[in-house]
């Protein structure tokens, strides 16, 4: 069974950094497409950033140059670094792993970035 834990939200002044984690069990991060999304009160979810198996990512337009998605094989852990915050990126932040079967989900982390 997959299971997906995310961590590292909180509160952060605008202009600074987050490093959101995703500790995966069940599948194995480096042979398993997996990505972030998010979503804002009152907004749909949308899509942050993902990276592949051989290791290539892609992002969001609005992303580019100011979140990194990267993985640690060792820990079965993808991480989203992000930095450059503004108001616009407070979200409840959810990771994702594609499966041939099915999408799983973690339960999201909060990240609030507010003066």
């Amino acid at each position: 069974q997959v299971q997906l834990v995310e961590s590292g939200g909180g509160l952060v002044l605008p202009g600074g950094s987050l490093r959101l984690s995703c500790a995966a069990s069940g599948i194995s991060v480096g042979t398993t497409a997996m990505g972030w999304y998010r979503q804002a009160p009152g907004k749909q979810r949308e899509f942050v950033a993902n990276i592949f198996s051989g290791g290539n990512s892609e992002y969001a337009e609005s992303m580019k140059g100011r979140f990194t998605i990267s993985r640690d094989n060792t820990k079965n852990t993808m991480y989203l670094q992000m930095n450059s915050l503004t108001v616009e990126d407070t979200a409840v932040y959810y990771c994702a792993a594609y499966r041939y079967d099915a999408t799983s989900w973690g339960q999201g982390t909060q990240v609030t970035v507010s003066s």
